[in-house]
C-alpha cells in the first residue's frame, strides 16, 4: 500500500514481550514494525471475514443442502398459518 494513500492512525497497548516478537518478525521479513503490523492485521482481517461469509460443508452436508433445494418438502402446518397471517395483515396495508 503506497504511504500517500494512508490516511488512518490507530494505537495499540502491548506487553513488552508481545513488542519484543513483532520487531523481531518485522526485522526478518525486512519490513518497518508499522508495515508489519498493518500487513498481518490486514491479512488477519481478509481471513475472519472470509470464514464468517464462507460455508464449508462436508460431502454428505452438501449432498443434504443440494437435495434439500431441489426437492424442498411440503410446508407444514405452522408455516402455512404464517403464510396466511402474513397474507392477512399485507392486505390490511
Amino acid at each position: 500500500m503506497p504511504v500517500a494513500s494512508r490516511t488512518q492512525r490507530t494505537e495499540a497497548r502491548l506487553l513488552p514481550e508481545q513488542k519484543s516478537r513483532i520487531e523481531r518478525a518485522a526485522r526478518i521479513k525486512g519490513l518497518s514494525l508499522s508495515d508489519f503490523i498493518v500487513q498481518n492485521a490486514d491479512d488477519a482481517a481478509i481471513r475472519t471475514i472470509q470464514e464468517h461469509e464462507t460455508w464449508t460443508l462436508s460431502r454428505e452436508d452438501s449432498k443434504v443442502f443440494v437435495n434439500a433445494i431441489l426437492n424442498p418438502p411440503e410446508p407444514g402446518p405452522a408455516l402455512k398459518a404464517a403464510a396466511k397471517w402474513y397474507k392477512q395483515q399485507m392486505r390490511k396495508r
